[in-house]
């Protein structure tokens, strides 16, 4: 289905518009960052919405105009002072003044004579800009605006400001603003008239021109009517989109499976603790979501420890059953390798066919390892994203459980399922997301979650101390060492940096090397696979006491044994990243510490991050506080990573639309599918303008 003509003026490239040359366009189009090959268009420029507004509609005389307020003044010109010559530094100085008093315009490298054209003496000039103060002398440096009486219409008594980029003025963007604004069309309205009613809000096009075009400041604000409903069409389309991939996921190829019991029971019989009730929830929801006919899309968060692995090994397990087979993922080779050592023992006891696949694998033992995979005599396999290379044929592949998910999108998701024509699909995270976040980057999922900690696991005590305590620190580090316990000492850089002030891992390798010997190892990112390995494998046969590392630790170590947690410049590091590097100790039957050191001084967000971090180990509550703290786009530990930027959507002040939008669009779906008549019409318009055309395929046939 093509674009509907009547948003084609939008879609229309910015080289189309008059005064947009080559130049103009090329920045422009690197500057909304277009799709590769193609150029900004109308469009772009709409959706750029302004960081503020400057209110020059405070029109006074000079002698009520006061220092650092932005005014518009009627001005007599009186006479000008040039530099002198060969003084180009020294400014070029304008005289003038109203019935209340005197003042002066400053100009710097004025060349060329303009000024004297602009403020020609013995004329009245309207100049609007920012009032400072010289030698006790009011004056305004590099007026904004310079307007002859006659022409006071076309200077903007409410300005919005926007970002810019080098090379484009905000002259040039304000007026490509007022053409983008004048040339939306008449659009069908999305949002149900008793919605609008209660929420006060303006139709789409009176939104746009409030925002870029205000007559008075208060109507660009982030929380006024034009903006909020902006931010909520943004995430309206967003979540009729996700609610559409999820329904064609869902509903394209599921298969119901029967479940026997049987393999389940083994499992459950040798695993060496029994589930939690929060285990046996999910572990329900993820049953009646296989056996029903439409395809799983489940995803199942659980803090650090709270045992997502044994759910992900049992749901494996009764799939199993139905006589199909598993994919586990995971994003690296450790960790991959590590679930594989989890569940290759209760695997092979229960009679489970188990095989780990990873890139490194000799010739021969990977043809065999494909051939179980084909034949079907291996029910589980595990590795990277390798598993889902051409070439790796499964027999019947039913169920995929992807780990830490948030390292592929929507579109990976897609295509891992391509593999298995029926395949349900878990994805389990360590990282608490909030609700909010749930919505905007799964909301084609379901949500499944893990509060408890496994039985047996300790309470982690954690302190904040200053790195002036190193002495101290170092000596009970030595006692408890010699009594036993190993330790992590995290640094959040490889080596030394020029430009932060901050201890490198290598440095402090260094140092503790001094006092431990031969008991200290470093593992850091660049090390390469195997030599990480090696420390690693050591580290857990405790033939090494002291590791110290970068956060390549933070996800999936698995060592009882070490208690102690030092995390060093713990004020540079993200509270998920705090809490998922906590999480490695408190594994063994002993009690945990975790100690954050900091360098003076703290700013007040990392004091708040520190103080967090001390008061919980509730996961949720942390990320909850995470994104209050920093926002939304750092949470998910990547800003570049695909996530959905918001252009009109401010998700600290606009959070609460969200499930709105959620809310009206599963409803809108559930009503109208195929989105046919009026209301469809309009829904579709939605996704055009928000560039959601990738979605507009999904929708069925009523």
């Amino acid at each position: 289905m093509s674009r509907p003509d009547h948003l084609q003026p939008l879609f229309r490239s910015l080289h189309s518009i008059k005064g947009v040359g080559d130049k103009l366009a090329a920045l422009l189009t690197r500057f909304f960052g277009a799709p590769e090959g193609q150029e900004a268009i109308v469009l772009d420029i709409l959706m750029h919405m302004p960081s503020g507004i400057v209110d020059r509609r405070r029109q006074v005389g000079i002698a009520e105009a006061y220092l650092n307020q932005v005014v518009t003044l009627l001005l007599h010109i009186d006479r000008h002072q040039p530099p002198p010559r060969g003084k180009p530094h020294v400014p070029h100085r304008v005289f003038a003044h109203d019935e209340s008093g005197e003042m002066q315009l400053v100009f710097f490298r004025a060349q060329g004579g303009w000024v004297e054209k602009a403020l020609p003496v013995g004329e009245q000039r309207y100049v609007s800009g920012q009032i400072g103060f010289f030698n006790g002398e009011k004056q305004i440096t590099h007026p904004d605006y310079i307007v002859e009486p006659a022409s006071f219409a076309t200077l903007p008594l409410v300005e919005p400001v926007y970002p810019l980029t080098n090379g484009l003025s905000s002259k040039a963007l304000a007026k490509l603003v007022r053409q983008a604004v004048d040339s939306v069309p008449d659009l069908p309205e999305w949002i149900a008239p008793a919605t609008m009613a209660e929420r006060k809000w303006p139709p789409f096009v009176e939104a746009m021109r409030a925002v870029h075009l205000s007559e008075n400041p208060g109507e660009a604000e982030l929380w006024s009517p034009a903006r909020q409903r902006l931010a909520y069409d943004e995430y309206l389309a967003g979540q009729i989109t996700l609610q559409l991939v999820r329904s064609t996921m869902v509903s394209v190829r599921g298969k119901a499976r029967t479940f026997t019991g049987k393999l389940t029971e083994s499992v459950s019989q040798v695993l060496p603790f029994s589930l939690t009730n929060g285990q046996n929830e999910a572990l329900n929801e993820i049953y009646r979501d296989l056996a029903s006919p439409d395809r799983m899309s489940r995803l199942l968060q659980g803090d650090v420890g709270s045992g997502k692995t044994v759910v992900a090994l049992m749901a494996m397990a009764a799939v199993a059953e139905s006589g199909a087979q598993s994919a586990l993922m995971a994003p690296t080779e450790l960790l991959a390798s590590q679930h594989f050592k989890t569940i290759k023992p209760i695997c092979d006891a229960a009679g489970i066919g188990c095989a780990l696949l990873t890139g490194k694998m000799p010739a021969a033992e990977r043809r065999a390892i494909l051939a179980g995979l084909a034949d079907g005599s291996t029910t589980i396999a595990v590795g990277t994203h390798a598993l889902f290379q051409s070439g790796i044929e499964f027999r019947d592949l039913g169920l995929t459980v992807v780990d830490e998910q948030h390292r592929f999108g929507v579109h990976q998701r897609l295509a891992l399922s391509e593999k298995g024509r029926h395949t349900d699909l878990l994805v389990m995270t360590a990282t608490p997301i909030p609700r909010t976040l749930v919505l905007t980057h799964f909301g084609d999922m379901a949500v499944s979650v893990l509060k408890e900690k496994p039985r047996g696991r300790q309470p982690i005590d954690t302190a904040v101390l200053s790195i002036n305590d190193y002495p101290r620190i170092i000596a009970r580090l030595q006692a408890k060492i010699s009594e036993g316990t190993q330790a992590y000492w995290v640094c959040p850089l490889v080596e030394e940096s020029e430009t932060l002030e901050v201890v490198s891992a290598e440095d402090r390798f260094a140092e503790l090397q001094k006092v431990f010997g031969s008991d200290v190892a470093l593992v850091h990112g660049r090390m390469s696979a195997a030599a990480k390995e090696d420390v690693m494998t050591r580290f857990k046969a405790n033939e090494i006491k002291l590791l110290v590392a970068t956060t390549v630790i933070e996800v999936g170590v698995d060592v009882p044994n070490a208690t102690i947690m030092i995390i060093e410049h713990a004020e540079r590091f993200g509270l998920a990243q705090l809490h998922q590097l906590r999480g490695r100790v408190g594994r063994g039957s002993q009690r945990s510490a975790c100690l954050l050191l900091y360098k003076d001084p703290l700013s007040e967000t990392a004091k708040a991050r520190l103080e967090t971090i001390k008061s919980t180990e509730d996961g949720f509550l942390i990320a909850e506080r995470d994104l209050e703290l920093r926002g939304q786009g750092d949470i998910l530990g990547t800003r570049q990573s695909g996530m959905p930027g918001y252009r009109l959507a401010v998700p600290d002040v606009h959070r609460h639309l969200l499930e709105f939008a959620h809310d009206d669009a599963k409803t809108l779906l559930k009503r109208n599918p195929g989105l046919t008549g009026e209301e469809g019409e309009a829904a579709r318009t939605l996704l055009y303008l928000f560039r959601k055309d990738l979605a507009i395929p999904l929708i069925r046939a009523g």
